[in-house]
């Protein structure tokens, strides 16, 4: 039985930051022990936390992991590599790969991948379609995080497009269902738009790319699953809110009593449409980067418990392919690896405090996915811990980046926290720059 004690931290967890020290034993977490309670001395490993703060290990309910069929630019062992670096976990991975995960079968072969590769924790989503609805009741609830729905564009043939598919797919599980709300009709309206505006142009800029997939598009979309839920009470989460007008849709009730929750990704709360000018298709993704209106409204919707979660959709695309305007250059950015250092750097800032950043990329993910004895710091629960410190500062270069596709937006931008240390299940899987590539984390399991 192996015994780690980490002595004289700060633990951030359920609302505090508290000096405290934490025993784990075989993997799980074992005993908290206050200031002035003696410690155990039979231990195989004493790590002395003097001037750092733990905190439960990051969960990041959206990611996508590009494998399989996208290799060329990232897999689930390199980009696992840069969660553990980043503080992250547990990962829940998105279902439009190649093939995508919308079949029993592909399930199944994402799972295998999982545990083959995976570095932390894991789960996957199964993708609807317009017609595999009539599988839902074939899952295990236990193994699948949730249902991905794609209410806009999307990989193949992950976009469901036609109500009567909706109005099976909403009150046809309980599981929970994430949702990419954007108007495709509206959207290629005003690409169209722009593509007549720009007609003698190479291309139409990146910086129209808010005004393309705009605030309507997202409401309008947002509005209708909020409405099909209200009507089948399906459980939905509507992911990567961008837009001050959707936060209407949302009550700021304990997370605890709500059916329909909401998530903003770090890219959203970091950058606004200014960013473009200096970033270009660095920041492009989908939803768009908005308005810094928008932007602030979302950090505030965070702090009003409007917001539930906060997440990466982490989307690594080859620089080559980011090359280009606004229907060029693909949309996503690699952002697992720095999302909890950036989080802290917002609460350095007073944007969030501490304890909130814990909340929502730690306990909130945890208790709305129902995942067992996960994301806090409790007596019984599995050692996922993460070990960070504010210091001296430090810049992000192109050698720090673990993302296969090796680029970052935050690349040359300097942080005064760092993560030092991150153990999952009790095992540290990165420590000075260095990542256990052979050890693999568990599948995800979910209390239904």
């Amino acid at each position: 039985m192996k015994r780690t004690l980490i002595y004289n931290a700060t633990l951030v967890n359920e609302g505090q930051a508290e000096p405290a020290s934490l025993l784990i034993e075989d993997g799980t977490i074992c005993q908290i022990l206050k200031p002035g309670q003696p410690l155990p001395e039979d231990c195989d490993e004493r790590v002395d936390a003097t001037g750092c703060y733990l905190l439960p290990g990051v969960i990041d309910e959206h990611v996508h992991f590009r494998e399989p069929g996208m290799t060329h630019k990232a897999d689930i062992w390199s980009e696992s590599r840069a969660a553990a670096a980043g503080g992250v976990t547990s990962i829940m991975d998105m279902p439009n790969n190649n093939p995508p995960t919308v079949t029993l079968e592909a399930l199944e072969q994402k799972f295998t991948l999982l545990q083959r590769t995976c570095i932390v924790n894991h789960s996957c989503y199964f993708g609807a379609t317009n017609s595999n609805y009539t599988d839902f009741a074939r899952l295990d609830a236990k193994r699948v995080c949730g249902i991905k729905l794609f209410m806009g564009s999307s990989t193949g043939n992950m976009l469901v497009d036609k109500k009567t598919s909706l109005q099976h797919i909403f009150p046809g599980t309980d599981l929970l269902i994430a949702a990419h709300c954007e108007d495709s009709r509206l959207i290629q309206s005003n690409m169209q738009k722009y593509k007549e505006q720009y007609k003698e142009a190479e291309e139409v800029p990146v910086s129209k790319h808010c005004n393309i997939r705009s605030a309507e598009a997202c409401y309008r979309s947002s509005r209708l699953a909020v409405q099909l839920a209200r009507e089948s009470g399906a459980r939905l989460h509507l992911l990567h809110l961008t837009t001050e007008r959707e936060l209407a849709l949302l009550s700021p009730e304990p997370l605890d009593n709500k059916r329909i929750t909401a998530e903003a990704c770090v890219a959203h709360l970091l950058f606004s449409a200014k960013d473009y000018k200096r970033m270009g298709a660095r920041i492009k993704c989908n939803p768009s980067v908005k308005r810094e209106r928008d932007r602030n409204a979302l950090r505030r919707a965070v702090n009003a418990g409007l917001i539930d979660t906060i997440a990466t959709d982490h989307a690594p695309h080859l620089l080559s392919e980011k090359a280009g305007g606004a229907l060029k250059a693909a949309s996503g950015m690699p952002m697992v690896q720095f999302s909890l250092v950036s989080m802290l750097e917002l609460a350095d800032e007073g944007v969030f405090s501490l304890p909130t950043v814990v909340e929502k990329m730690c306990h909130a993910p945890a208790r709305l996915y129902r995942i067992s004895q996960r994301g806090y710091l409790r007596p019984g629960y599995r050692a996922d811990l993460v070990l960070v410190k504010r210091g001296e500062p430090w810049t992000v270069t192109a050698g720090d980046i673990l993302s296969k596709c090796g680029w970052s937006p935050l690349e040359g931008h300097t942080f005064s926290w760092r993560v030092l240390r991150t153990w999952v299940n009790g095992h540290t899987v990165y420590q000075n720059g260095k990542v256990d590539k052979d050890y693999r984390g568990e599948p995800l399991l979910f209390e239904r």
